[in-house]
């Protein structure tokens, strides 16, 4: 899958995954676990019946090639999750960290009047998604309209008892960030 056809089928895939994983496992039947967890055999045949082919090497590939690492398997390989930005109730299972100083969010200048409000909320989702970089959150706000970035006061925040997660694919995840730790854009 390394032509510009294959990668095209990978997002695609990807996204279907996303969709699944994250959102709504009831678009093709499937059950998640506590964890997020969907057994590979099952997803692979609901989503043949539900007119999408998927077998396990792409899975893998899709897996082990997403830009973004979004998707995990277990152990053993018999079931895939994704690893954070879930709109469905999952434990993930994640464990405080040690966070820099700073971390940054990026979103689109669109928002800023609202975040300036509100701060940054998790809206439908589990977390805030925040980056240990400057060009991460440039990325992420990118995809959103014309990318603004926010830096976020995080260890202060986290002194004041505040809580940060760190996803397996190094995403750092927080409830969320009120105005007054939002220090520049």
């Amino acid at each position: 899958m390394s032509s510009h056809t294959g990668k095209n089928k990978a997002t695609k895939i990807s996204k279907f995954l996303s969709l699944i994983l994250r959102h709504k496992p009831e678009t093709i039947g499937l059950t998640l676990d506590s964890q997020g967890w969907a057994e590979v055999d099952t997803l692979i045949d609901l989503a043949c019946q539900s007119g999408r082919y998927l077998n396990r090497s792409t899975l893998e590939y899709v897996v082990a090639n997403n830009d973004k690492k979004r998707f995990s398997f277990s152990e053993d390989k018999s079931k895939i999750r994704a690893n954070q930005g879930h709109s469905v109730t999952v434990d993930l299972a994640l464990i405080p960290q040690q966070l820099p100083k700073y971390l940054f969010h990026g979103t689109a200048t669109r928002f800023i009047d609202s975040i300036l409000r509100q701060g940054l909320l998790k809206q439908n989702r589990h977390h805030v998604h925040l980056s240990a970089t400057r060009q991460t959150a440039i990325a992420v706000g990118k995809r959103h309209g014309k990318p603004v970035v926010l830096k976020i006061q995080a260890r202060k925040m986290h002194d004041e008892g505040f809580k940060f997660f760190l996803s397996k694919n190094n995403v750092w995840l927080s409830d969320r960030v009120p105005p007054e730790y939002i220090i520049s854009y």
